[in-house]
């Protein structure tokens, strides 16, 4: 399995982004897929996720209203738009199947399913 997320960059606050994840070796439409995001001294955060069929998806509060959820299936590519972003957005950005709920997204554990992440940096 592959998975290489990219988009990431350094951005001032109220800018914009949109991060890619492109997968092989799995797959993709039997999954939920989401983004989770790790910033140094905080734990890991579920951002959002989004079911196999796009019947469901999820964010958190935090980005609500300014983040945006997609995937291509015929392409296996899962998008983030990020838009109005805060500098409490900088964080290291990772894709990952898992389970996706209207209020909850729970990323594998399985770091064979992750790729290297993508670095989102937001000035004030």
């Amino acid at each position: 399995v592959q998975v290489v997320e990219s988009g990431g960059g350094s951005v001032q606050a109220g800018g914009s982004l949109r991060l890619s994840c492109t997968t092989s070796g799995l797959s993709f439409d039997d999954f939920a897929m989401g983004w989770f995001r790790q910033a140094p001294g905080k734990e890991r955060e579920g951002v959002s996720c989004i079911t196999w069929n796009s019947g469901v998806t999820y964010y958190t509060d935090s980005v609500k209203g300014r983040f945006t959820i997609t995937r291509d299936n015929a392409k296996s590519t899962l998008y983030l738009q990020m838009n109005s972003l805060k500098p409490e957005d900088t964080a290291k950005y990772f894709c990952a199947p898992g389970r996706c709920y209207y209020n909850l997204y729970d990323p594998t554990d399985d770091v064979g399913f992750w790729g290297q992440g993508t670095q989102v940096t937001v000035s004030s």
